[in-house]
């Protein structure tokens, strides 16, 4: 096993894509299915988001998500990609990882997003402007601070309050400053722009101030990854949600993903072919063997101690045997890191 492999965490983020033909209520029972797998095959960690009012995302209530995952499952870690943190009071969002760490000890992650709504409607039915985002890091201190018990309410968060559940700061651009200064673990996409990856990495880095939460930086890389039989094949996973983000941009709403065969005798418009073509390119696709080089490369340029995997696609099986042939690429189950 490749030794860079062997010192990498292996873990995947599931965001509940509802599929064409498929019911919503399907799209969350395909997430906990996938938990299992992963599972199976050795992955690290698995982490659900948080969307409201996108018709193709049917994950809206990333705990009540995590506890199904973690009922179904019994040894991976669960966690949040994130809870989106100006949506919410920081102390229910205390209280419901503190009841998620209660009732699963030792096996819940809190993954932390500074985004607000989708839309206009979806801020105006949350009660947050754009402006939200901008107290992160005070509302990221105000979260912390239920947990140990230092809020100057005088108020006590239950059962939260002494409990240790990890939290991880998603974040691009300015967020991973704030990551660093608070001392708390960075999670950070996408693989295709590497360049401004690289540059948040390094300022997360610089900007790093040791906390009781984490002594040391620590960097999950989060993207696409597609492995096939065949180049072709790989590709082909990419498809729908290109295809979605291409329909996103030029109808301006966020469709369920289609078929493959679907999208390939769709007859497009320049600027959504534009769009569709962009979106299938700069992700981590091909055979083991491709997608091993890029590995690689990837995980020694941003030093990443983890790689968090987040690709979604029409095709369950064929997701599912790329997550296998991932997993034979990595050596999961022989050897890789298994600790928290």
């Amino acid at each position: 096993m490749s030794s860079v492999f062997a010192s990498t965490r292996f873990s995947v983020l599931d965001r509940s894509r509802t599929r064409q033909g498929h019911s919503e209520q399907d799209a969350l029972r395909d997430t906990v299915r996938l938990a299992q797998r992963v599972e199976e095959l050795g992955y690290h960690r698995f982490w659900v988001s948080e969307h409201h009012g996108v018709p193709g995302v049917a994950g809206s209530a990333p705990t009540v998500l995590a506890a199904a995952v973690a009922a179904a499952t019994r040894r991976i870690r669960v966690g949040t990609g994130g809870v989106m943190l100006p949506n919410h009071r920081p102390l229910v969002v205390a209280e419901q990882f503190g009841v998620l760490e209660s009732l699963f000890p030792g096996r819940i992650d809190m993954g932390l997003g500074r985004s607000v709504g989708f839309t206009d409607g979806v801020r105006k039915a949350l009660g947050h402007g754009k402006d939200a985002a901008e107290d992160f890091a005070g509302q990221l201190d105000e979260l912390l601070g239920w947990f140990e018990g230092t809020s100057p309410t005088r108020a006590h968060a239950r059962p939260a309050e002494g409990l240790r559940v990890p939290p991880y700061v998603l974040a691009t651009g300015e967020g991973a400053t704030i990551a660093g200064r608070a001392g708390l673990p960075l999670v950070i996409g996408d693989l295709r722009t590497r360049e401004r990856l690289l540059r948040a990495v390094d300022r997360y880095r610089d900007d790093f101030r040791p906390s009781s939460w984490a002594r040391e930086p620590y960097v999950i890389v989060a993207g696409t990854v597609a492995v096939a039989a065949t180049p072709e094949a790989a590709r082909r996973l990419l498809v729908p949600e290109a295809w979605a983000m291409a329909y996103s941009r030029t109808h301006g709403t966020f469709p369920p993903l289609a078929p493959v065969e679907e999208i390939e005798r769709r007859v497009m418009t320049a600027k959504e072919r534009d769009f569709y073509e962009s979106g299938l390119r700069g992700h981590i696709h091909g055979t083991e063997e491709q997608v091993a080089d890029e590995l690689r490369t990837l995980i020694k340029e941003t030093g990443a101690q983890e790689v968090l995997v987040t690709t979604s696609s029409h095709d369950r099986a064929a997701l599912l045997d790329s997550y296998r042939r991932l997993a034979r690429v990595a050596d999961l189950g022989q050897g890789s890191v298994t600790d928290s």
